[in-house]
């Protein structure tokens, strides 16, 4: 397993370079297999565990803090707190709990003012049976609420030792710059993660649509960790698109079905078989390797699927080989 650090500039930490995701944890994977997907990745060298309070609320019969619970039994129970980096957002469970939660709107998320993130931040804590997290997300942007009020809460919940570094999800580049100043302005640290969906796959440009890792973003967080006062790292979901990357019988999804797309995605698979490496594994490693500090979040259902993605953990990706998928 290889590691990255991340920083905001006053917290750092390495993580390894394979975030696992948990959304589906006592919901579509049932807390048995969660458990064993757990134990496997951190036996080979995993660190990094990604959350969020609405995770089980998606699902008909789910329920808020669902996957936060599953961590926070497995947690206690393997004693495994200091092997892991826990990562949890807030600002996307139900406002209205009568109402069911939606992408688009209206979507019925609680949304970033400063007495939703205080809340729901301790009530994460309490479901993950923790003191402090490692990071904190806000969800999706909340563009109702003032970016002054979003940035002074999670600087407050940093203040007293409730958590590590901060980070945003689902958001426009130019809030997430505006947002790290206004941090500065306040003598916060600024956020130091962006977790936007990220994959080896582009979707054409469509107005509104502001939940992608774009190029603009990729260059920032390169030349603010290069600059190394504020550093900036994008978290990628949906490295995969489940499964699209591998299966032709998985639907592309919106703004993905398009010509660049079916090359890519024969360069993708040429490139692996010559490499005797699986797509998925060839496609993380070329987001792992790139230029830009990318941590991409894996899902997988079951230890076999785990085990496929561990190995991209240690795949490096030649110049050549990267500039063959680059060209695509």
């Amino acid at each position: 397993m290889r590691y990255r650090t991340l920083s905001d500039g006053t917290t750092s930490f390495d993580v390894s370079v394979l975030c696992l995701g948990t959304m589906h944890y006592g919901n579509r994977t049932d807390e048995a297999t969660a458990r064993a997907i757990l134990d496997r990745y951190v036996d080979a060298g995993g660190t990094f565990l990604d959350t969020a309070n609405n995770y089980g609320e998606w699902t008909p019969d789910g329920r808020a803090h669902g996957s936060e619970g599953v961590l926070a039994r497995w947690l206690r129970d393997r004693g495994a707190r200091d092997r892991v980096r826990v990562a949890t957002k807030v600002g996307a469970a139900k406002k209205d709990p009568a109402l069911p939660l939606s992408s688009t709107p209206p979507t019925n998320f609680e949304g970033l003012s400063a007495s939703t993130v205080d809340r729901a931040a301790r009530a994460s804590l309490t479901a993950l049976g923790l003191d402090h997290v490692d990071v904190l997300y806000g969800h999706v942007d909340d563009l109702d609420t003032p970016l002054s009020e979003t940035v002074g809460a999670f600087g407050k919940l940093q203040a007293e030792g409730l958590v590590g570094i901060t980070g945003i999800s689902n958001v426009a580049l130019h809030r997430v710059v505006e947002a790290r100043a206004e941090a500065v302005r306040q003598g916060v640290t600024p956020y130091g993660l962006v977790q936007q969906q990220h994959s080896y796959l582009y979707p054409v440009p469509q107005p509104g649509r502001t939940n992608v890792a774009s190029d603009e973003l990729l260059h920032y967080a390169r030349a603010a960790t290069a600059e190394g006062t504020h550093p900036l790292t994008v978290v990628a979901y949906s490295p995969l698109m489940q499964g699209a990357l591998t299966r032709d019988d998985k639907p592309l999804w919106d703004g993905f079905d398009h010509p660049g797309t079916h090359e890519r995605r024969a360069r993708l698979r040429d490139v692996a078989q010559e490499l005797g490496a699986t797509p998925n594994q060839v496609a993380l490693a070329w987001m792992t390797g790139g230029p830009a500090p990318v941590v991409p979040v894996i899902g997988p259902g079951s230890v076999e699927q785990l085990d496929e993605l561990l190995g991209a953990a240690d795949l490096e990706l030649d110049a050549d080989v990267r500039a063959r998928l680059d060209a695509a």
